[in-house]
């Protein structure tokens, strides 16, 4: 019964996920659309950001993984090494995010 609990929470969890991410690039795309429509956007240029935007931001995860293994050789609870590990992954994450945003910003 735990189990069957535990794989429709998994479930719901990911129909979650994936419908959110879904409503996001839809909602995305219908902006971009209507921008190069009127002719704000260019569509080119837009590819290019986007593309620099997941390099910005898997970079300083990657990064944020290499520096959370440094909590992985201390003697921590368990609980506490999760937390500290995740917590720097989802900073450098935040940190990712930023760069790429200021490198958007500097180029327009």
């Amino acid at each position: 019964m735990k189990d069957m609990q535990e794989a429709l929470g998994a479930l719901f969890l990911m129909a979650g996920v994936v419908t959110i991410i879904y409503i996001i690039a839809r909602y995305s795309y219908l902006i971009k659309k209507e921008l190069i429509k009127k002719g704000l956007a260019n569509p080119e240029s837009s590819v290019k950001m986007l593309y620099q935007d997941f390099g910005c931001i898997l970079l300083s995860l990657g990064i944020g993984l290499m520096v959370s293994t440094i909590f992985t050789t201390m003697d921590l609870t368990e609980d506490t090494a999760d937390l500290l590990i995740w917590g720097t992954i989802l900073v450098f994450g935040a940190f990712g995010l930023l760069a790429a945003d200021r490198l958007r910003k500097r180029k327009k």
